[in-house]
């Protein structure tokens, strides 16, 4: 009897621990819907690359897509080992794996990216580069938007080019109409330091969390709302539990296509190049889709019976002047230059408020 006691015990524990870690373990989501059309083990150059979210997203899915484009443009000569769905792990350690060499490449999403790369900031600053026809313009830029690429390769990682997620706002299990409501909420913010400055300008209560620990903190009420996007809330059924949406729209959520620096030196001049055009043309192609994919979304959303929320254009307007602060605060790391810099600006931030037109 006591060893029937032992086997039940033994087994609600491993239950429980399953219910913990999730897809990390023992129930990893599958990629046969992704499978390439050939045989890769023919390559003569591997690449792994990494990202947290879900290939539905067109923004992740870039990374099967430029695998497969890259397959066909090199003759089999490079495969991208494309691992979504935060298989390799959250995005703190696997920029680590990066840096060490250890993978390849990372799909890498704006607000982590500042670990590495600070001036990568930039593109969270609140109310900045906040729109489509913004985030166009500013990739259009030429040396701003080159420069900005250049964020980590001091760090021995090289950016090519970006793919988008759509327009970040607050996803919450309790409806935030006005600021009193958005002060009662637990927002799980990114491990990144621009978004912790401006929840603390906000006055509100950020919770710093990986993206794979988010699904369980919901359910268990760790927290009650997350600071993301409609589309991601919507595809990784962040909707299931936080069934209110406020429009912010205070930055544009990106995915930016990192490389080991090393790595990708170590390719043939012609192999190099055909890489980058690959990239270049995929990511080009894939922002003009997130367009249409996060009106496509939210339309679901709202079907499935989520409420979205506009907020007051004069609440809008006091977070836009709290943000401010993150600006002036957080301009130092964008502006510092590196000794791999080609150009070098004398205030890189406020050419890019410039260009881009920004008021606080």
């Amino acid at each position: 009897m006591r060893a029937k006691r032992l086997a039940i015990v033994a087994a609600i524990c491993l239950i429980s621990l399953g219910l913990l870690v999730g897809p990390t373990m023992g129930q990893a989501p599958s990629l046969d819907k992704w499978k390439p059309a050939f045989d890769p083990s023919g390559a003569k150059y591997k690449c792994i690359v990494s990202n947290v979210s879900h290939p539905v997203i067109k923004g992740v899915f870039a990374g099967f897509a430029i695998r497969d484009e890259l397959w066909k443009r090199t003759n089999g000569q490079i495969y991208i080992d494309f691992k979504p769905f935060s298989m390799l792990g959250g995005e703190v350690e696997v920029l680590n794996q990066l840096q060490m060499g250890a993978i390849q490449g990372m799909g890498c999403s704006s607000v982590a990216a500042t670990n590495l790369g600070p001036r990568f900031g930039l593109v969270n600053l609140p109310f900045l580069i906040d729109s489509f026809e913004k985030l166009d313009k500013f990739v259009a830029s030429g040396k701003i938007f080159d420069h900005f690429m250049m964020a980590m390769d001091h760090q021995g990682i090289i950016g090519l080019d970006i793919t988008g997620y759509g327009n970040y706002g607050w996803a919450t299990m309790t409806p935030v109409r006005n600021l009193a409501d958005a002060k009662k909420i637990k927002f799980r913010t990114a491990e990144a330091q621009v978004n912790q400055l401006l929840y603390n300008e906000w006055g509100f209560n950020p919770v710093v969390m990986p993206w794979p620990d988010v699904p369980i903190a919901l359910k268990q009420g760790v927290i009650t709302g997350l600071d993301h996007t409609p589309m991601v809330c919507n595809i990784t059924k962040k909707f299931e539990d936080a069934k209110y949406f406020t429009y912010v729209n205070y930055a544009q959520g990106l995915f930016i296509w990192i490389f080991n620096k090393a790595w990708f030196n170590a390719l043939p001049a012609d192999l190099q190049k055909t890489f980058k055009e690959v990239v270049h043309e995929v990511c080009a192609k894939i922002r003009k889709e997130t367009v249409l994919q996060e009106a496509e979304q939210i339309e679901m959303a709202k079907k499935a019976g989520i409420e979205f929320i506009t907020l007051p254009a004069d609440e809008i307007a006091i977070l836009r002047k709290k943000g401010d602060a993150v600006h002036k605060k957080y301009a130092p790391e964008i502006n510092k230059l590196y000794p791999t810099d080609t150009y070098r600006p004398a205030n890189y931030l406020e050419e890019v408020d410039g260009y881009i037109g920004y008021k606080p």
